[in-house]
């Protein structure tokens, strides 16, 4: 795959994760300075992962919210909370992730997720 091709594709993957709007507030705020760092992340993440045919977008969305708790990486966590509308990531699934996070990386990483992840339930008002 080119690098326009990869790129093409992780952009349609990511709104497709993340949604438009998302998206669109990232690239408003792209500059010079960061415009080589988003699209390596589009064509990375997004084109070269996320697009995979291997897993679906709900088995990448609890592997990612488990990875990025695990690594304490809160702000990711968060974004990606709010993805699971959009790759159907239930409830359920979420909490099953984070009980693996205890497990493998320990109850503090795993109890800041489930503090992030009901506050990001709360706000579109899915019970936890």
């Amino acid at each position: 795959m080119t690098d326009t091709t990869r790129f093409g594709q992780g952009m349609t993957t990511r709104r497709a994760v993340l949604g438009d709007a998302h998206v669109d507030r990232a690239n408003a705020n792209t500059t010079a300075f960061d415009a080589d760092f988003q699209a390596f992340i589009t064509e990375g993440a997004w084109g070269s992962v996320w697009s995979r045919p291997g897993l679906s977008k709900r088995e990448r969305s609890m592997l990612t919210i488990a990875l990025l708790a695990a690594l304490g990486h809160d702000e990711e966590v968060a974004m990606h909370m709010r993805a699971t509308v959009n790759t159907g990531c239930s409830p359920d699934d979420i909490k099953e992730a984070l009980l693996h996070v205890a497990v493998y990386a320990g109850v503090p990483a795993a109890n800041r997720a489930f503090r992030i992840a009901k506050e990001e339930l709360a706000k579109r008002e899915v019970a936890p």
